[in-house]
């Protein structure tokens, strides 16, 4: 694989379950399967406490049989795999200097929000043609919704450490947590991604020669309230829990990128910051990326997410986006919801966003982009055939205001290509 430099699973919510589970407690971990707020393809999925899985063609473990061009024909196809990544990280005060406590061997701390690990050979082996992500947040000191990721690094080859900014990095998943009380139950959240478009990147013989690859989980918390407002926080800043898991098998076949192009990562998109966008005054941004050679078929993967929790902030009016490439819209969204419900119980401190009785439909699709203790959807936009040389990338969202000049809407993107 090329890198220029441009630059609902039942075996995974078994180890889920197992993995994380702060003070004992219920953790909360049933399934269901969000639905998909526009776009062709949203691989995002979180589990709610409804005890059914949504997807079962795409989550289901194998049953005994495989495609034939993952194993012979009288052979049968390997067990599924689901294994940590990373185990039980705590995460610190976001805005803090970066704490000297102690961590898992074989795991850096970037910032206090900010963790990484190698993708070590072992669990490279493990890796068969299809994949499903998942994260656990533990409750801590924190008992405000933030932001949380996973990223995928690409580190010269046998390097120790490396400083994020230096090197290639595209962001894979993203998630909101929910307000959480770490004295309530439950005191976990998880959620989960379907990610097998990340199999040609993780099995690549030519990228793996060049790199180690590394993955990041990133949770950003701010203990001040909790010191205040949560039993047993007073004077600590340590504000979640993080856990981030695999689950493999081979029950359909890999996808087939060659080329991997990172184009940006949680970068800036606003109207008021300079660089943020095209022009001050204009939600309109257009970054320009190379593909290596001709392709008959290539993908954008895309994620954003609106925040600005200020009155009239963007975080609670819904906007349309639109995507072109090329001068070609090839996408039109609008994020939010049919409903924030499902995540109500994760919800465990009194809060502005989840009053005390449910809410209609209509009522949560009035004012949320997001639900506290969801994924945020991660949109893959099918391009097709492509030539090789510099493209285009243009995503625009004319009715955004930024009262007040705040808010953001972080923008993070990457192409695959055969």
């Amino acid at each position: 694989m090329s890198l220029p430099r441009l630059t609902s699973c039942v075996c995974l919510l078994a180890l889920l379950a197992a993995c994380t589970n702060p003070g004992g407690g219920d953790d909360g971990t049933g399934t269901s399967t969000t639905g998909d707020t526009g776009g062709p393809e949203s691989t995002g999925t979180t589990d709610a406490p409804t005890g059914t899985t949504g997807d079962t063609t795409a989550t289901e473990p194998p049953t005994g049989t495989s495609d034939a061009s993952t194993t012979g024909p009288d052979e049968p196809p390997p067990a599924p795999e689901a294994f940590p990544v990373l185990q039980d990280i705590v995460f610190y005060d976001g805005y803090a200097a970066t704490v000297d406590e102690p961590i898992p061997d074989g795991v850096i701390r970037h910032s206090n929000a900010l963790v990484a690990t190698r993708f070590t050979e072992e669990m490279q082996a493990k890796v068969q043609t299809t994949l499903t992500l998942g994260v656990i947040v533990g409750a801590l000191c924190d008992n405000y919704d933030r932001l949380g990721g996973v990223n995928l690094a690409l580190v010269p080859k046998g390097a120790q450490t490396y400083v994020p900014a230096d090197v290639d990095r595209i962001e894979v998943a993203r998630f909101i947590t929910p307000f959480m009380d770490m004295n309530k139950h439950p005191m976990t959240v998880p959620y989960e991604w379907q990610a097998s478009d990340l199999v040609p990147i993780l099995k690549d013989p030519e990228l793996l020669a060049e790199y180690d690859l590394w993955f990041e989980l990133s949770i950003f918390g701010v203990p001040y309230a909790a010191n205040e407002e949560v039993d047993g926080c007073a004077g600590r800043n340590d504000t979640q829990l993080g856990t981030l898991l695999l689950y493999t098998d081979s029950k359909k076949p890999a996808p087939t990128f060659n080329h991997l192009v990172p184009v940006a990562i949680s970068q800036d998109f606003n109207n008021y910051t300079e660089g943020a966008s095209d022009e001050l005054g204009t939600t309109r941004k257009t970054v320009h990326f190379e593909l290596p050679a001709d392709t008959a078929n290539a993908q954008l993967v895309l994620i954003t997410s609106n925040h600005g929790a200020n009155a009239g902030g963007e975080e609670y009016i819904r906007r349309d986006h639109y995507v072109y490439v090329d001068g070609e819209m090839v996408l039109q969204y609008k994020p939010g919801r049919t409903s924030c419900e499902p995540f109500r119980p994760y919800n465990t401190q009194p809060n502005g966003i989840y009053g005390p009785y449910p809410q209609s439909d209509e009522d949560w699709q009035s004012f949320s982009n997001w639900c506290p203790g969801d994924v945020i959807d991660t949109r893959i936009i099918p391009w097709g055939a492509a030539s090789a040389g510099e493209h285009e990338f243009v995503i625009d969202v004319p009715d955004a205001t930024f009262v007040d000049m705040q808010g953001n809407f972080p923008f993070s993107l990457y192409v695959q290509a055969e």
